[in-house]
C-alpha cells in the first residue's frame, strides 16, 4: 500500500504506540478515513506574503507617475526636435556668428601720369580688452609671468614698446584701450599667433601721401577715420569713399572660426580712383621756384598757376604756404590754397581786359597815338597817375599797353560805356567761380555797376577797383592765347573705376568772350611787353612770350597797406600752349612784378614746354609800333 503523503511503500502495518521509532523520526499519524493530511507552511519559510490593498494603490500611483514623466518627456523631445528644432537650433547659431566688417578701401588720387599722390595702405590698430589680460598663463619656453606682465613681455618686442608702459596700459577694467595703430601687416600677423587674451587686432586703411608735401594744397588730407577734410580729399570724398562690407562666420569657443561652419560675405567695395591733370615735375619745379623767390624777395606769400590754353588742363597751382598731408596737425588753418581762395586786386594784368573791350568796339587800334602824361583827370575831379614821373610820351595804344601806362589806359577807355566795362570784366571770369573742382574758391569782388563809386568806373580799367583770385587771373590770359574762347580750368582728367575701367571727364564748357582778330592782336601787344616793354625778365630762349607785368595796392586786414606783384604771360606766343601766373604778396625787394615776379615766370615756363616737348618758335614776332 502506497501512502499517499510520502509516496513511499509501507511494508507492515505498525501497531499504535506512543515510543519513537528506532531511526528517530516521528511517525505521522493516520487521519481518519485515510485521507490525505495537508501541511500548512509558515510564513518565511520560502512563499511571498499576501500583498495587501494600501501597497498596491502606491504602486499604481507611481507607475502612473513614471508614465507621465516619460510622455512628458516625450512631447517636449519631439516639441524640441521635431515642431521648434529649427528655430532654436537657428537661435544657437546665431549666438555662435560673429561679424566682421570688410573695409571699402579709399580710391587713389594719381597724377596726370598715373603717379599716386594719395593712396590707401593697409594697416592694424592693437587694442586691449583689459578685464581679459588677467587670464593669461604662460605656457612657453622661456617663462613669463601670468597676467598682464607676462602679455607685455611677449607683445613689447613685436610693437617695439617700453615693456613697463604697455604693461601700464593692460592694467585696469575698461574693455577697450588702444595700444598702438597703424601697425604693419607682417607686425600684426606675429601679434595674431601670440593669441594673448584681450588682444585684439582690427585692420583699417591708413591714407598715405607718398611725395609729402607735393600738391599738399591741392590734395587736402582726411582725419582719422579716412573722411576727407580739405582739398580735393574733401570735395571728391564721396565718390572716392569705397562702400563697407561684412563677413559673418560662426565661431568655436576660442573665437576662431568653425571648419564647415556657416559662413556668409557681403563683399567691399572699392572707391573710385581720380586723375588729376597736374603733372608732378611740372608742380614740383613751380613749388620750388616760387618758395625761392619768395625768400629771396622777402615776399610775405606767393602763388603760381601752370594752365594748358586750350584744355584749360591745370598742370601745377604752387602756394608757398602749403601743407604735408601726412603730418594735417602741423597746418595752422586757414585757406589751404590761396591761389583759388585769396582775392587780390589784379593792378596791370587787368588792363589786358581793357585792351580786348578797346579793340573789340573799335574804340582804337593798336596803332592810334595817344600823348601820355603823368597825370590825367578823365573828369576834372578825378587825378590818376604813373608809377614813375615822366614827360608828355607819344606812345600807340600798343604802347600804353607796352609801358603800362595807367594814365594812357583810362584815356582811351573813358570812351567806353560804363556798363561795357562792366560787361568785358565779367565775361572774362570776373565775379564768378571758375568751377574748379577743389573747394574754398572765392568769387573774387565785381561789385554791380549801380554800386560804383566815382571813381570806381575809371580804375577798373587798370585792375583796381576789382578784385580776383589767382585762378581767375591766369583764366583771362588763357581765354586770350585761347582765340578768344574761355575754357572752364579744371584739374580733375578722369576716373578709374576699381574694375581699372579709366572714364575721363566731361570736355569742359566753353564760352566765346571776344573775337578770333582781338584775341590775336592782343597776344601781339603783348608780345611788345616782353620785348620791349616792362617784362623783359619773362623772356625765354628759343621761345616768343607775351604776357603783362602788375602792381597793386593791397590791403591787409589790420589795416596795414602792402603791394600784390604779378607777371602772367603765354607760350610760345606764334602757337600758344601754357600761361603761367605768378603772384608775390608784399615784396620787400621791388614792387614791380616785371621784377620779382617775371623771373620765376621765365623758369617755370621755360620748363613746362620742355617737359611737354614743344619745340621752339618757328618765327620772329612782327610787333606793333609802340611810339610815334
Amino acid at each position: 500500500m502506497t501512502s499517499p503523503v510520502t509516496g513511499r511503500a509501507r511494508t507492515a502495518a505498525r501497531p499504535p504506540s506512543t515510543g519513537r521509532p528506532a531511526g528517530g523520526g516521528t511517525v505521522p499519524r493516520p487521519r481518519p478515513g485515510g485521507q490525505p493530511r495537508t501541511v500548512e507552511v509558515a510564513v518565511g519559510a520560502g512563499a511571498p506574503p499576501p500583498v495587501e490593498s494600501g501597497a498596491r494603490n502606491r504602486m499604481a500611483f507611481l507607475t502612473v507617475l513614471v508614465v507621465l514623466a516619460l510622455v512628458v518627456f516625450a512631447g517636449k523631445l519631439v516639441l524640441v526636435q521635431g515642431l521648434k528644432g529649427p528655430s532654436i537650433a537657428a537661435h544657437a547659431q546665431q549666438g555662435r556668428l560673429s561679424s566682421v566688417a570688410l573695409l571699402g578701401g579709399r580710391g587713389e588720387i594719381t597724377d596726370a601720369d598715373g603717379t599716386a599722390l594719395a593712396a590707401s595702405v593697409e594697416r592694424y590698430d592693437i587694442s586691449v580688452n583689459q578685464k581679459l589680460v588677467e587670464k593669461f598663463r604662460s605656457t612657453r619656453t622661456p617663462a613669463v609671468p601670468d597676467g598682464a606682465a607676462g602679455v607685455a613681455a611677449r607683445l613689447a618686442p613685436l610693437l617695439d614698446m617700453n615693456v613697463a608702459e604697455l604693461g601700464g596700459s593692460l592694467v585696469g577694467d575698461r574693455q577697450f584701450v588702444y595700444i598702438k595703430k597703424g601697425v604693419l601687416p607682417e607686425v600684426a600677423r606675429e601679434v595674431l599667433k601670440l593669441g594673448l587674451p584681450g588682444i585684439n587686432v582690427d585692420q583699417v586703411s591708413e591714407r598715405v601721401y607718398p611725395n609729402g608735401s607735393l600738391a599738399g594744397n591741392v590734395l587736402g588730407f582726411v582725419n582719422s577715420n579716412g573722411t576727407g577734410l580739405d582739398g580735393l580729399e574733401l570735395s571728391l570724398n564721396k565718390r572716392l569713399t569705397g562702400k563697407a562690407g561684412e563677413e559673418i562666420y560662426e565661431r568655436g569657443l576660442k573665437g576662431q572660426a568653425i571648419p564647415g561652419g556657416y559662413s556668409q560675405e557681403k563683399p567691399a567695395r572699392q572707391g573710385d580712383s581720380a586723375m588729376l591733370t597736374i603733372k608732378s615735375d611740372i608742380q614740383y619745379r613751380t613749388y620750388a621756384a616760387l618758395t625761392a623767390q619768395v625768400a629771396a624777395t622777402g615776399a610775405d606769400s606767393g602763388s603760381a598757376i601752370v594752365i594748358d590754353t586750350k584744355t584749360g588742363d591745370i598742370y601745377a597751382i604752387a602756394d608757398s604756404r602749403t601743407v604735408d598731408p601726412n603730418h594735417p596737425g602741423d597746418w595752422k588753418g586757414g585757406s589751404l590754397s590761396s591761389a583759388i581762395s585769396d582775392v587780390f586786386e589784379p593792378g596791370s594784368t587787368g588792363k589786358v581786359i581793357t585792351m580786348s573791350a578797346i579793340l573789340d568796339n573799335h574804340v582804337a587800334t593798336p596803332t592810334s597815338q595817344f600823348q601820355v602824361p603823368y597825370i590825367y583827370s578823365p573828369d576834372g575831379k578825378e587825378k590818376f597817375h604813373d608809377s614813375h614821373e615822366h614827360g608828355v610820351e607819344n606812345l600807340t595804344l600798343a604802347g600804353i599797353l607796352a609801358e603800362s601806362s595807367n594814365t594812357g589806359t583810362v584815356m582811351v577807355g573813358q570812351n567806353l560805356p560804363v556798363q561795357t566795362r562792366y560787361d568785358y570784366l565779367a565775361k572774362f571770369g570776373f565775379g564768378t567761380k571758375t568751377g574748379i573742382e577743389m573747394p574754398g574758391e572765392s568769387v573774387g569782388i565785381l561789385h554791380p555797376v549801380d554800386d560804383w563809386q566815382r571813381r570806381d568806373k575809371f580804375a577798373v580799367l587798370f585792375g583796381q577797383s576789382v578784385s580776383v583770385t589767382a585762378i581767375q587771373a591766369a583764366q583771362v590770359f588763357a581765354t586770350i592765347a585761347n582765340g578768344g574762347v574761355r575754357v572752364q580750368p579744371h584739374i580733375i582728367k578722369g576716373w578709374t573705376s576699381p574694375d581699372g575701367v579709366f572714364t575721363p571727364v566731361a570736355a569742359p564748357t566753353t564760352t566765346r568772350v571776344v573775337s578770333p582778330e582781338t584775341a590775336k592782336t592782343v597776344l601781339t601787344m603783348m608780345e611788345s611787353v616782353v620785348d620791349d616793354g616792362t617784362g623783359a625778365s619773362a623772356a625765354i630762349p628759343g621761345y616768343r612770350v607775351a604776357g603783362k607785368t602788375g602792381t597793386a595796392q593791397a590791403w591787409a586786414s589790420d589795416g596795414t597797406q602792402g603791394i600784390t606783384a604779378s607777371f602772367i604771360g603765354v607760350a610760345p606766343a606764334d602757337d600758344p600752349r601754357i600761361v603761367v601766373a605768378v603772384i608775390l604778396h608784399n615784396p620787400r625787394s621791388s614792387i614791380f612784378g616785371g621784377t620779382v615776379a617775371a623771373p620765376v615766370f621765365s623758369d617755370v615756363a621755360g620748363y613746362t614746354l620742355g617737359q611737354l616737348g614743344v619745340a621752339p618758335s618757328g618765327s620772329t614776332a612782327t610787333l606793333f609800333p609802340t611810339s610815334w
